[in-house]
């Protein structure tokens, strides 16, 4: 299971950096890969349609870039089968995440997506979330974005604890956002990773990627380019506009200097990007490719974010 380590080659020679996921020991491609776009047909959460062949060239090229851990969930639509279906031969080259808790009952929006945090239903999600990765076990089983009082009334931990005792899983995590960050910090050292988001867009983000770490947690970082939630109706791209960013790139698109600020965080383990576009991908693995800002860049960008949002009265 999943036993790369050290770098990744990619297409052109280009090296890819691996990082270490906190306690787990095991070293990352500091670009991971986001399954959430791989949801298939019918549309899911107003997503794209994904067709069987669309599914097998993006995931083979990710594994040929030198990326090596896929993140996916129960609730992805067809995300697992097809990483099953098409990567199973693959399965020494990449580490696999998945996420459970949450139940798909119809085709609304992700908001409105209900969780069920009953033993009986984890239970049988896990199973069939192997089953259709054609694994037997995943690397990284995660708690998909539970409320800090689910958590305490279901006692959460206990599933995923009697996952790993039973093998099927290698490691333990917990997805997590706000307004839950408090709360759960205190049991950060209980988790092998943590997934949250982060971006300039997202800079709040910022000290609870470090207090993760500072728990010996690996840290997943998604929305490290903006997309999604992040940008919702727009705010991102207006902020961007205010603080003149720019002013600042240096030969690159938005998107690709959105990832280097990303990365240039000390505490990131690896920062999840979702795509089914080959040319995008191979974007963003230029982008890493360039290193984390400059230190003078990064505090400029910084300096001019604060700015905007002091401007606008944002937070």
């Amino acid at each position: 299971m999943g036993t790369a380590s050290g770098t990744g080659r990619l297409a052109g020679c280009i090296t890819m950096k691996m990082r270490v996921l906190g306690r787990t020991g095991l070293h990352v491609s500091e670009l991971g890969y986001g399954g959430g776009q791989l949801r298939g047909t019918p549309r899911l959460w107003n997503g794209r349609v994904v067709s069987d062949e669309q599914a097998s060239r993006i995931l083979h090229a990710v594994l040929d870039a030198g990326i090596n851990l896929i993140d996916t969930a129960s609730v992805y639509g067809h995300s697992e089968a097809f990483i099953g279906r098409h990567l199973a031969s693959r399965r020494d080259e990449y580490f696999i995440a998945t996420k459970f808790g949450c139940e798909l009952k119809d085709m609304g929006d992700w908001d409105d997506t209900p969780r069920n945090w009953s033993r009986q239903f984890l239970r049988a999600s896990l199973d069939e979330s192997l089953r259709r990765l054609k694994t037997d076990r995943v690397d990284l089983l995660q708690l998909h974005t539970p409320t800090f009082d689910d958590f305490v009334r279901y006692e959460l931990l206990s599933p995923l604890k009697d996952a790993r005792s039973a093998g099927k899983t290698r490691f333990i995590g917990l997805s997590v956002t706000q307004p839950h960050m408090d709360a759960f910090a205190p049991y950060f050292s209980q988790f092998d990773a943590v997934q949250l988001p982060y971006s300039a867009y997202e800079t709040h983000y910022e000290d609870w990627v470090s207090r993760a770490a500072a728990r010996g947690c690996g840290t997943i970082i998604r929305g490290g380019v903006a997309q999604g939630g992040a940008d919702k109706g727009g705010a991102g791209r207006a902020l961007w506009e205010r603080a003149q960013l720019d002013d600042l790139l240096e030969g690159e698109t938005r998107t690709g200097f959105m990832l280097r600020f990303t990365l240039s965080h000390p505490h990131v383990s690896t920062v999840i990007v979702a795509t089914i576009n080959p040319d995008h991908l191979r974007e963003n693995l230029a982008a890493a490719a360039r290193g984390p800002l400059s230190a003078d860049t990064l505090l400029e960008v910084k300096r001019r974010l604060s700015v905007a949002r002091t401007d606008s009265g944002a937070h």
